[in-house]
């Protein structure tokens, strides 16, 4: 027979649980996205450093990161997976609304985008 307080292999166990578990509920952040970019066309990419200062004399900055296409989709704004840039489509449904009190929308990320 195995020591009070261990298990011998193949003894089944009582889940762990954690005191925090009960008391967590998820609430909206309401948090504005770091950076708005408004836009003409449905589809954008993003490298996380195309507003980086640039210029004849001026080496590309080693930030950001791999370039990737979005599409903006009917709720007129498309947020960027990696640095949580957003794109509004410029007259769509997001264009001139509070940004905080949209949901984020990572393209791939939540097909149908309920």
């Amino acid at each position: 027979m195995a020591p009070p307080g261990i298990k011998r292999l193949g003894e089944a166990r009582e889940p762990l649980a954690s005191p925090r578990a009960s008391q967590y509920r998820p609430s909206p952040m309401n948090i504005p996205p770091p950076e708005v970019i408004r836009t003409d066309q449905r589809r954008v990419s993003c490298d996380g450093a195309s507003n980086i200062r640039g210029g004849a004399a001026f080496r590309p900055a080693a930030l950001g990161h791999p370039r990737i296409w979005l599409e903006i989709d009917e709720h007129g704004y498309v947020d960027c997976g990696y640095c949580d840039r957003r794109f509004v489509l410029v007259g769509g449904p997001a264009d001139g609304v509070d940004q905080a009190a949209l949901r984020d929308i990572s393209e791939g990320a939540d097909p149908g985008h309920r």
